[in-house]
């Protein structure tokens, strides 16, 4: 620590804030979804990339109440979309209708203008919807009738799928899955997490009160601040080109129909410095990269007769790591 006259440098004050916000969203959301740290701490890292979120996961896994709990938990407004056949663009984007008084045309926002979206289903939506959410996930903006409008500085997409239930649905495009940051299966909780998630159940019926209960602990501001913190995480040269040889090994799998684009290379750097945030380092090692590469490549990568896991561990052990002092 640096130490002046005894006080601590403004920079020192400033992390250690960052930290104890950090800590306070971790903790509140692990009150929220019980026996899922790790999935936290991954939810956690792909909102500090600044990246999306696909849910890939069985029905009452807490899809949905973890989207409403992150939402909670950096006073952001959540918009919610129920993705169905006959969903259209503009019910994501909103429209312009013409007013018969002023004799203009106003715009009427839609559920994309929220700092939370979640997309329920949204393979059940047709490809032409689905595309309404390229040019917001990617650059945080509509353009609607010719006019582009900006969108939260930290809009969030949450999007869930069923994937057991395929009938009716329409697989996400390539071009789609590229604009997530991870794909994450929250899974069933253990048996001691589902003896608390029924003590709560009757507590929330007989309404008493329950002190352990987190509050939100961020704001918006905090979050942008945190999201610039990890993109000063520092990244080596050698890490760098171990992350690239990754990405190289990926698209000359035998086994990978289509491999990791340069957007999804940048999206695996920001989660690692996420990632590497949240271990309490401001520098990004090999073993981040390495923690983070199934959830980051799952939603990416394009497999011929091979589980998208196997051919990852083998992409994974196909490249050794730098030493890293």
């Amino acid at each position: 620590m640096n130490l002046t006259a005894g006080t601590i440098s403004p920079e020192e004050s400033a992390d250690s804030n960052s930290s104890s916000d950090l800590q306070s969203l971790r903790d509140y959301l692990r009150g929220v979804l019980l026996g899922k740290t790790e999935q936290i701490d991954l939810v956690i890292a792909c909102l500090l990339s600044r990246g999306h979120l696909l849910l890939d996961d069985l029905p009452g896994t807490g899809k949905t109440t973890l989207a409403k709990a992150i939402a909670e938990g950096i006073h952001g407004r959540l918009a919610r979309v129920q993705c169905t056949p006959d969903l259209m663009p503009a019910d994501i984007t909103g429209f312009s209708l013409f007013n018969q008084k002023t004799r203009e045309f106003e715009f009427r926002p839609g559920p994309v203008f929220a700092d939370v979206l979640l997309a329920d289903e949204l393979n059940r939506t047709t490809p032409r919807t689905q595309s309404a959410l390229l040019e917001a996930m990617a650059e945080r903006q509509v353009t609607i009738d010719g006019k582009p409008h900006p969108l939260s500085a930290t809009f969030f997409v949450i999007a869930t799928q069923n994937p057991i239930d395929s009938h009716g649905a329409y697989p996400l495009p390539e071009a789609q899955l590229d604009r997530f940051a991870i794909k994450l299966r929250i899974g069933y909780p253990d048996r001691e997490a589902q003896r608390r998630i029924l003590q709560r159940e009757v507590r929330d019926r007989t309404d008493i009160n329950d002190d352990a209960k987190p509050s939100s602990p961020l704001s918006l501001t905090d979050l942008q601040l945190l999201q610039q913190r990890a993109q000063s995480v520092s990244v080596h040269r050698r890490v760098a080109d171990y992350l690239i040889d990754l990405v190289e090994a990926s698209r000359d799998d035998d086994a990978v129909e289509l491999g990791v684009s340069p957007r999804g290379m940048m999206s695996w750097q920001a989660v690692s410095q996420a990632w590497a945030m949240l271990k309490g380092r401001d520098f990004v090692t090999p073993t981040d990269v390495a923690e983070v590469a199934h959830p980051v490549l799952s939603v990416r990568l394009l497999t011929r007769g091979e589980t998208v896991d196997n051919v990852i561990d083998r992409i994974m052990n196909s490249v050794p790591a730098p030493e890293y002092k």
